[in-house]
């Protein structure tokens, strides 16, 4: 097999890849043969994720809390110092927060959820742009919410709609320079984030980490010129 086609010599950059949906993809890209590098506020756990994916110099951490431009241009740094080029980036990292009216939600949640979910995308994917070439793929991790509200979500679905709206605007951008953006919009997927708004909610009925993840890594595999824009998976919210 090609290398281009195997993933051998291909390297893909993860944010929040210690955890959930983003160390399914971890495990799933270095399963593919590519250079993986995850990152995340937590080099303890980023090492501890490491050791569990077992692909041995397939995959490397860097620390970076996304929220924050110069925490943000020093991982890009690090990868530019290893990688001449990044093939593929995936804005995973992402938080929630419990379920709040609009009138009782704290000015801080609300920042907190727009600074990690919408700019720190932006940051990140500013960072990431110099080391892409033609053929590369952005993908952004935006969930339903981007495209469907939810009571007591609406800094989760403020970030998230941003979030589509920054992709499309990314995509148009990308186009003429061979660089695909994809919308990545999972169902119900059962990652901890369900404990920031909804404990009780039934995991058995989920699409898993992995299964999102195998989604990913197929789109990106695509032709370059495959006329992708979205990747949906998985249940509604409201049928769970």
């Amino acid at each position: 097999m090609p290398a281009g086609e195997s993933g051998h010599d291909k390297v893909a950059v993860i944010t929040g890849g210690s955890r959930g949906i983003g160390l399914a993809l971890a495990r799933a890209f270095a399963e593919a043969a590519y250079h993986v590098v995850i990152l995340g506020r937590d080099a303890a756990r980023l090492e501890q994720a490491i050791k569990d994916l077992k692909h041995g110099p397939l995959v490397e951490g860097a620390v970076c809390d996304v929220t924050g431009a110069q925490s943000v241009a020093k991982a890009f740094r690090e990868i530019a110092g290893k990688h001449a080029s990044i093939d593929v980036l995936v804005n995973n990292a992402g938080i929630a927060h419990a379920l709040a009216p609009v009138a009782d939600l704290p000015v801080e949640t609300w920042k907190q959820v727009i600074d990690t979910n919408l700019t720190g995308m932006f940051l990140v994917t500013r960072a990431a742009l110099p080391l892409m070439r033609a053929g590369g793929t952005i993908v952004n991790n935006l969930s339903v919410a981007a495209v469907q509200p939810f009571a007591g979500m609406s800094a989760y679905n403020a970030s998230k709609f941003g979030a589509m709206g920054f992709t499309q605007a990314l995509r148009e951008e990308m186009r003429k320079k061979g660089i695909r953006v994809l919308a990545l919009l999972p169902g119900a997927t059962d990652t901890d984030i369900w404990q920031q708004f909804w404990p009780e909610a039934p995991r058995e009925k989920m699409v898993s980490p992995d299964t999102v993840a195998r989604a990913v890594v197929h789109a990106a595999a695509a032709p370059s010129n495959t006329a992708i824009e979205e990747i949906r998976i998985g249940p509604a919210a409201g049928t769970l």
